[in-house]
């Protein structure tokens, strides 16, 4: 088991700035590569970005590429997402996921542990 808290979340202007964290729990969080998913209203779960657990490759959805950075600090056992120029599409339920193997990032189902969520509300 791998329980997984996200925080960080909250109201922001459009153009601002949120920093998303998601603490794991356990001693093999470096084993498992990480990723964030979001869920607006009405829409199904999406890929955001991952990270995979030797740090080698990160991925990012093209409506996030350029603006999102995921990293990952071992030692703390947590993982963040940097979000800049938020913009309104960007207002979500964030959610963050660790699996065991190392493929397949982008695949929702893949992820064998999940957080509870933390809500971001862009706003003009």
């Amino acid at each position: 088991q791998v329980p997984l808290v996200e925080s960080g979340g909250g109201l922001v202007q459009a153009g601002g700035s949120l920093r998303l964290s998601c603490a794991a729990s356990g001693r093999t969080f470096s084993n498992y590569s990480m990723g964030w998913f979001r869920q607006a209203p009405g829409k199904e779960r999406e890929f955001v970005a991952a990270i995979r657990s030797n740090f080698d490759l990160t991925s990012y959805a093209d409506s996030v590429n350029g603006r999102f950075t995921i990293s990952r600090d071992n030692a703390k056992n947590t993982v963040y997402l940097q979000m800049n120029s938020l913009k309104l599409e960007d207002t979500a339920v964030y959610y963050c996921a660790a699996k065991a193997r190392p493929y397949n990032l982008r695949l929702l189902s893949s992820y064998n542990y999940w957080g509870q969520g933390t809500q971001v509300t862009v706003s003009s």
